[in-house]
């Protein structure tokens, strides 16, 4: 009877999983099979590694990789880094903690395309931030803050944007933690600091590689941020694909860039396993 309860709950499975399934599966060939020249939407579509060669040797796209990573990275880790703070402090007893903790989820129910040019309007040459410190006396000309050559603004937004979800992640996560195993480490001597990190780190970095993962994957595909806040002088990855496709009508140049898009998330995904599994599973001395 298992047996036949098991093939019951697989294929009670398989019309939401299967049509998944087929839908990524097809995408992913498509796009792999017109980076190698199939799928032509001009001209004959046939086996060619041509429009790898001319991506690969476009000087735009390691500038557009390393600023895309960059922003990524930085931003993945500053929403993670920037929620255990908040998590721990949302731990405590609060008032009103329900409307804080919906404040700090706003940002989930905000398009990107949105928040961006909120954030251009505040931080622009005669911005919000600009119109008050001139009227505040401390600046004497407005600063220039948008479309920063480094990309801050885009890893701001990036923070601002998924640090709701790593904080449901983390905070929840730290809130699993019972209070008798932090009391535990204060009768042993340990201090805040040392409860965090022998305690609450270890405990929390499932939920942490979770979010970064996820984070990163969404920060590495993003097209409006980077779009509306980044810098004028480089593409970021998204940008660039979007530009040969729809600007220069490559649309087998995009799909290369779509596959290295891919690629740098599986690799990220990999290096951040690889670095966190191992932190997680690895057990103290015992004195």
């Amino acid at each position: 009877m298992n047996w036949r309860n098991e093939i019951k709950a697989w294929l009670l499975l398989l019309s939401g999983l299967g049509t998944i399934l087929l839908l990524m599966g097809s995408t992913f060939y498509v796009v792999i099979a017109q980076s190698i020249g199939y799928f032509n939407m001009t001209g004959d579509s046939q086996f060619s590694l041509e429009y790898w060669l001319n991506i690969i040797s476009e000087p735009v796209l390691l500038s557009a990789l390393i600023y895309t990573v960059k922003v990524s990275v930085l931003g993945s880790f500053g929403a993670v880094l920037l929620s255990y703070p908040i998590a721990l402090w949302l731990r405590k007893p609060l008032y009103a903690k329900e409307v804080v903790i919906g404040i700090l989820r706003a940002p989930m129910f905000i398009p990107g395309l949105v928040a961006a040019f909120l954030f251009v309007n505040i931080i622009a040459y005669h911005g919000v931030i600009n119109g008050v410190l001139q009227s505040l006396g401390i600046i004497d000309a407005p600063l220039r803050m948008q479309n920063d050559d480094f990309g801050w603004g885009v890893i701001i937004l990036q923070i601002w944007k998924s640090l709701p979800f790593a904080l449901i992640l983390v905070g929840g996560a730290v809130n699993s933690i019972r209070d008798d195993i932090l009391d535990a480490a204060s009768n042993f001597g340990a201090n805040r600091w040392r409860r965090f990190i022998d305690v609450i780190f270890p405990l929390t970095l499932p939920a942490v590689q979770v979010s970064l993962i996820l984070i990163f994957i969404g920060a590495v595909g993003d097209f409006a941020f980077f779009s509306i806040a980044g810098p004028r002088n480089t593409y970021s990855l998204a940008r660039f694909m979007q530009a040969s496709a729809m600007e220069y009508g490559e649309w087998n140049n995009a799909a290369v860039i779509a596959v290295i898009i891919m690629v740098i998330s599986a690799i990220g995904t990999l290096l951040i396993a690889t670095v966190l599994t191992p932190l997680s599973r690895k057990k103290g001395e015992v004195k």
